[in-house]
C-alpha cells in the first residue's frame, strides 16, 4: 500500500529531526528522553533514592534516564500499553492504564510505600480532530492525577504531559489546588507544531 502524502511528510521529518539522530547518538530510545533531561536539568526532579512511576513508558526514554540519574539506588517502574523492552534497573510492565486491570498492575508493582515521583508522558493515539483528541488527552492526564494522589508521599512531585485546549485551565487549577508550586515547561526538543506541555506540579499537600 503506497503511503500517504502526510505520513511520508512524518517520516521525512521524523528521520530528518537532529533531537532523533542525537538520541540515537547516545542510546536513547526516543527523543523524549531529552525533554525529561532538560527539565531534570533545570527543575532536579530525580535523585537517587527515590521512588519513580513512569505512565506512558513506552519506548524508554524517560525510564533509561531516571535509572541513570537514580544508578541503582531506588525504584523505578514504568507501564505501558505497548511493549517496552527491559531497561537495567527498572521493572518494566505491560498494560493498558486506563483499565481496572492496568491500574491494579501497576499497584501491585508498586506496593504499599508512597512514591517520590510519578511522571505521566501518556498521550492518546491521535485522530487529526482536536474535538476528539483533546478530551481523551486530558482524560489520561485526569488518570495519572488521580494516582499520583493516591500513591506519592506528602511532598511529592507530579510530572504530567497535556495539550494546551479544552479541559487544560479546569486541569491546571485542579494542580494549583493539590500542589505547593506548579510550573509549565515547553522543552527545546517537543516539536513546534505541537500543543504538549508539559505541567510540574511539586509538593503534594496533605
Amino acid at each position: 500500500m503506497a503511503r500517504s502524502k502526510s505520513s511520508r511528510r512524518w517520516l521525512q521529518e521524523h528521520f530528518g529531526d537532529n533531537w532523533v539522530k542525537a538520541a540515537q547518538r547516545r542510546g536513547y530510545r526516543s527523543r523524549a528522553a531529552f525533554k525529561l533531561l532538560e527539565i531534570q536539568d533545570k527543575d532536579r526532579i530525580l535523585r537517587p533514592g527515590m521512588r519513580v512511576a513512569d505512565l506512558g513508558a513506552a519506548p524508554g526514554g524517560w525510564a533509561q534516564v531516571a535509572a541513570e540519574v537514580l544508578r541503582g539506588n531506588g525504584d523505578i517502574v514504568a507501564l505501558d500499553i505497548l511493549p517496552v523492552d527491559a531497561i537495567a534497573d527498572v521493572t518494566v510492565l505491560q498494560a493498558d492504564f486506563t483499565t481496572d486491570e492496568g491500574l491494579a498492575t501497576m499497584r501491585d508493582a508498586v506496593g504499599d510505600a508512597p512514591l517520590d515521583l510519578v511522571m505521566s508522558d501518556m498521550a492518546p493515539n491521535l485522530s487529526g480532530m482536536n474535538a476528539v483528541d483533546q478530551p481523551r488527552a486530558m482524560h489520561l492526564a485526569e488518570l495519572a492525577l488521580e494516582f499520583a494522589r493516591e500513591q506519592l508521599n506528602p511532598g511529592g512531585d507530579f510530572l504530567v504531559k497535556t495539550f494546551q485546549g479544552e479541559g487544560f485551565d479546569a486541569f491546571l487549577r485542579e494542580l494549583r489546588r493539590d500542589f505547593g508550586r506548579v510550573l509549565t515547561r515547553k522543552p527545546e526538543a517537543s516539536r513546534d507544531r505541537s500543543r504538549e506541555v508539559y505541567l510540574l506540579a511539586r509538593q503534594l499537600r496533605l
